[in-house]
């Protein structure tokens, strides 16, 4: 366990357990033998289905549940103010946030860990595949899948730059898929971003992979060398050559000009290309026999929430996590791909009032790219329960007939028909997807 000091008799509390990283969290520590139990929110969440598989306890929140003898792990969407947090500093136990956890965690491994404003959970979810097929691997992944492996070679892990929680992180090598403004409740500007992903970049030890389109990648300086990933002439991992068809994408890579394989995957959009081109080449340096790359890309299916298929009536539903202009652009790209003779309608959920209206033409211009858009009201945080800017005003943007919808009023879905509905969002997103479902079965 690195230069955590665990004890087998200790009790480990998650403040939070069901958010992403810390239902990841705490299944890791579950997989390598330690009692883990934890406290959240009442509402169902997906995440809380790991934990219940594991059999680990999930409680409602209240100060009453912390007792002696707890090391209680603090989730970072909570402040100090939680009463949980307060209850648990004032009997003096020990209080740790995920994030610090987390980054005393990899050193007893080699890590890799993946950061960037978008495609961090689908490129960590990719990469713990390929390496958990070949060595043992021990990951985490920000749709709250986590497993330990004893004696694993690999830790794979999410970054969140959130607060700039991964300047806790000092890991062997460190994927980079973007930059991008997000996070305006706490971010000043696009500057402001880039500082902290060069702070980041300056922790990595052996070695850092780029997307080399993104301008703010190209300015990053490191002790360590820099190999950018993409499909141009000055990238040092390039894809060539690549088809996409409605069952995948396939592509030739070269690195710094010799070709090292050609890849397949399973996979829809132009992203998963370049996601994958970052794994291919964390495998690369790690001297990872490229025929088994091969093999184990074909059998990824992809991360909880990220692209998920179903099919409801005479409909395909799509659920998607993402919440920010260009995650947006990049799923509906995948759905033409995947589907390029059906009407693709995005039914989106705005999520936080400063996201929304720091990023309002963005999204406008992203949701465009669908044949027809509906969205919901905005959802709030813990951080921000209302704000001045509305739906309606993200609708009379975008224009062609936008619809808005309401938990008990789904008419502007009922009537589509062999279509392929987007759900997006990372609120509650959900209930409406489960709504649509109720509606199509009464039917």
């Amino acid at each position: 366990m690195g230069v955590v000091k665990v004890d087998k008799d200790t009790i480990y509390y998650f403040i939070g357990i069901k958010g992403s990283g810390m239902s990841s969290l705490a299944l890791i520590l579950h997989d390598e033998g330690y009692q883990v139990e934890g406290s959240d929110v009442d509402g169902y969440v997906f995440t809380q289905d790991g934990l219940a598989a594991a059999g680990i306890k999930v409680l409602p929140f209240n100060p009453d549940n912390l007792r002696e003898g707890l090391t209680v792990i603090a989730g970072n969407a909570f402040t100090d103010d939680h009463p949980e947090i307060k209850r648990a500093r004032e009997m003096g136990l020990k209080v740790v946030r995920y994030h610090e956890f987390l980054g005393q965690l990899l050193a007893a491994y080699t890590s890799i860990g993946v950061a960037g404003t978008h495609g961090k959970t689908s490129t960590t979810g990719l990469l713990a595949h390929v390496l958990g097929g070949v060595d043992k691997t021990s990951y985490l992944i920000g749709d709250g899948t986590g497993k330990g492996v004893p004696d694993a070679r690999f830790f794979v892990f999410e970054a969140d730059e959130y607060r700039r929680h991964f300047i806790a992180y000092h890991p062997d090598y460190m994927i980079m898929t973007n930059v991008d403004f997000d996070h305006p409740d706490y971010y000043k500007d696009l500057a402001d971003v880039e500082s902290a992903f060069q702070q980041a970049a300056s922790q990595v030890k052996k070695g850092l992979f780029a997307w080399g389109e993104d301008t703010s990648l190209r300015k990053l300086h490191a002790d360590v060398p820099v190999y950018y990933y993409g499909t141009a002439d000055n990238d040092d991992f390039q894809a060539k050559n690549i088809v996409r068809t409605t069952t995948g994408s396939e592509f030739d890579v070269e690195h710094r000009g010799e070709p090292i394989g050609h890849f397949k995957i399973n996979l829809f959009g132009e992203h998963n290309v370049l996601n994958t081109l970052a794994v291919i080449a964390v495998a690369y340096f790690e001297k990872i026999d490229l025929a088994l790359v091969q093999k184990e890309l074909l059998s990824y299916q992809g991360v909880k929430r990220r692209f998920s298929k179903s099919t409801v009536g005479d409909n395909i539903l799509i659920d998607d996590y993402a919440h920010h202009p260009s995650e947006i652009k990049a799923t509906l790209d995948a759905a033409r791909q995947e589907f390029p003779d059906k009407k693709i309608v995005a039914v989106f959920q705005p999520h936080t009032y400063t996201r929304t209206a720091a990023l309002l033409d963005g999204f406008a211009k992203s949701l465009s790219l669908a044949d027809q858009v509906v969205l919901t009201e905005i959802f709030g945080s813990v951080r921000e329960a209302n704000g001045k800017v509305s739906s309606q005003d993200l609708a009379n943007l975008i224009g062609h007939d936008t619809k808005i919808i309401h938990e008990d009023d789904l008419s502007a879905l009922a009537d589509q028909h062999n279509a392929v509905l987007v759900f997006m969002g990372a609120g509650d997103i959900l209930k409406y997807e489960d709504a649509y479902k109720a509606l199509v079965k009464e039917k």
